[in-house]
């Protein structure tokens, strides 16, 4: 049970939800045991001493009975679902927060498809349990206990004979859920793995087809399934085994109770209806244990999907807040790195290495490198996105740890090479970072950005719906919706992640007169691979393997003769041959 109790502030304070249930399960359960009671007084009182005049007696209370327990069995039905339903409502309320609150790194090895699975198929697995399976269990061990103190009211000896297999069908059930829970386990990660799978190739479809791979991700996707019914037959498999045998110990019970209640009734030491009842008290006793199989079966999956959900819940908050942040405060913009060293991974090599460097407000900082040489991971470290594993990061003076994060963040804009758009209107794409912004405000960040024109010839303007990850748009346009994103929430650093590599010339034009204007007044970093976009820059750094090789204007690095008058050399010269080959 240490799952549940470790999940247990998400359900027990709707206790009296479950409890209310409970309290009419009880009252269902008190009158399905009446019935044989009734069946043994029909037989033995009315039947055997002919006193046919209580039978509408007997029918009148039996149908009172049948009323109330269907009364009963509403509300109990009803406030164990919304027991059940109520609490996973504050479970998956707080696992969206917790993965909003996750930092960068947990994300880097997460599974987009994985992590859907356990917030809708794993807390769905769960709520079922509460709804359903605790109750069931209630039930069961209630529903033994009153009908083994029946039992024992109407004779000791047939109870002990009857119940003597029973403990080999405790010993049969319990070998079932050790068997059984490790299963249902690995169905649960089958089912993350497989919903990774179709949600990568969803995703990644315009790759697929243009490659013409289909067939590849057929045999994926085939493969992933193929894992996830294996383990569904091994779960069916273990579930065929141990049914049968609970029910071979089950019906020895019942062999053995009609021939001894046979005898006792034979030699007058048990009267018929007596007998009857016990039969069908014995029942009474072996479907629920029967049934614990099923339950069993759901406990298990319900913990399986607990374990899943509080590797979510327990993942660690590496990004962490002081007691007493810096809140509500327009930053300035100086950024100060101070031998700044970054691990991503504790066995690999540093992205970054001894990294020192000052940028005062208004600056433009370039930065250039190869692919992997540790570009993007400063601007990460000063977001906060990672923590640096030696030396500081300061903005304004203070340490970056030292500001709220919403603080630190609201002061920080990106445009990224791929920007994302979310599946809702151009006008609330722009205001996402600033949803208190007025129309006129979005208006004139769309035009600063060079986008008002072209969202005024969509069909609805700024009211216009866009498809998943901005689709109906081309490449310029989305980048420059996120450049008006980025300019309405008047950020004081700016970054620009290879903002204009994937685009052609007439649109890097575009997005650079609007990205002179964002960038005006704001310390910047621009990340790029094309000299000609930080060429302009106060101070550009060059990276190699995570450290700073040279560092300086343009035109000194040029005269310098390092890496980057190289860079430098191979974009320019290769530009030359070109020109020469098509004058020829």
């Amino acid at each position: 049970m240490e799952t549940f109790k470790k999940l247990k502030e998400f359900y027990w304070p709707y206790k009296k939800f479950l409890l209310s249930s409970l309290v009419f399960l009880m009252l269902v359960t008190a009158i399905t045991v009446v019935y044989p009671v009734i069946l043994q007084k029909t037989i033995d009182d009315v039947v055997a001493q002919e006193r046919y005049s209580m039978i509408p007696y007997l029918a009148g209370a039996f149908i009172m009975l049948m009323l109330i327990k269907g009364f009963a069995t509403y509300f109990h039905q009803y406030l164990g679902d919304l027991f059940g339903i109520t609490s996973v409502y504050k479970l998956r309320d707080e696992l969206y927060k917790k993965l909003q609150r996750l930092p960068f790194k947990y994300y880097d090895n997460a599974k987009t498809g994985d992590i859907m699975s356990r917030l809708t198929a794993d807390v769905e697995g769960f709520r079922f349990f509460l709804s359903f399976g605790f109750s069931e269990m209630v039930r069961i061990t209630t529903l033994i206990l009153i009908s083994l103190s029946v039992m024992f009211y109407y004779s000791v000896p047939l109870a002990l004979v009857t119940m003597a297999a029973m403990p080999f069908l405790a010993i049969v059930v319990y070998q079932f859920d050790r068997k059984v829970h490790p299963a249902f386990r690995s169905i649960r990660k089958s089912f993350g793995k497989l919903n990774t799978r179709v949600q990568e190739n969803i995703s990644g479809m315009n790759t697929v087809k243009s490659l013409s791979r289909e067939g590849f991700e057929i045999g994926r996707f085939s493969n992933r399934n193929d894992n996830y019914r294996q383990n569904y037959i091994t779960t069916a498999n273990i579930w065929a085994k141990y049914f049968p045998l609970m029910e071979f110990v089950g019906n020895v019970s019942v062999v053995a109770l009609l021939a001894y209640g046979g005898y006792l009734v034979v030699n007058n030491q048990l009267a018929l209806g007596e007998l009857v009842a016990f039969f069908s008290l014995v029942w009474y006793i072996l479907g629920p244990l029967m049934n614990l199989g099923f339950v069993i079966n759901l406990f298990s999956q319900s913990k399986a999907s607990g374990e899943r959900l509080l590797e979510i819940l327990e993942a660690k908050e590496d990004i962490q807040e002081v007691d007493d942040p810096i809140t509500n405060q327009r930053l300035d913009g100086h950024v100060t790195f101070n031998n700044v060293t970054l691990t991503y991974t504790k066995d690999d090599d540093s992205a970054l290495k001894n990294i020192t460097f000052d940028a005062p407000p208004g600056k433009v900082i370039g930065l250039i490198g190869a692919t992997g040489s540790g570009k993007t991971s400063i601007t990460q470290l000063i977001t906060r996105f990672y923590e640096p594993e030696e030396g500081e990061v300061l903005v304004d003076g203070r340490p970056v740890d030292q500001y709220a994060l919403k603080t630190l963040r609201r002061n920080i804009g990106f445009v990224l090479q791929e920007s994302f758009l979310f599946s809702t209107t151009i006008k609330e794409n722009i205001a996402y970072g600033n949803p208190d912004a007025s129309m006129e405000e979005i208006i004139d960040a769309a035009k600063r950005a060079q986008a008002h024109e072209f969202i005024l010839e969509m069909p609805d303007g700024y009211d216009t719906l866009l498809g998943e990850r901005g689709m109906g748009l081309s490449g310029g346009q989305k980048q420059r919706i996120a450049i008006a994103r980025a300019i309405l929430i008047d950020p004081s650093i700016l970054v620009l992640d290879d903002a204009t590599s994937a685009v052609d010339m007439e649109t890097e034009f575009e997005i650079q007169k609007a990205l002179k204007e964002v960038m005006h007044g704001r310390t910047t970093f621009i990340i790029a691979h094309r000299i000609s976009s930080l060429k302009h820059a106060d101070e550009i750094l060059v990276l190699e393997d995570g450290s700073v090789k040279e560092r300086g204007t343009h035109d000194y690095l040029l005269s310098n003769g390092g890496p980057y008058q190289r860079i430098y050399d191979i974009q320019y010269q290769d530009k030359e041959k070109i020109l020469n080959s098509s004058n020829l």
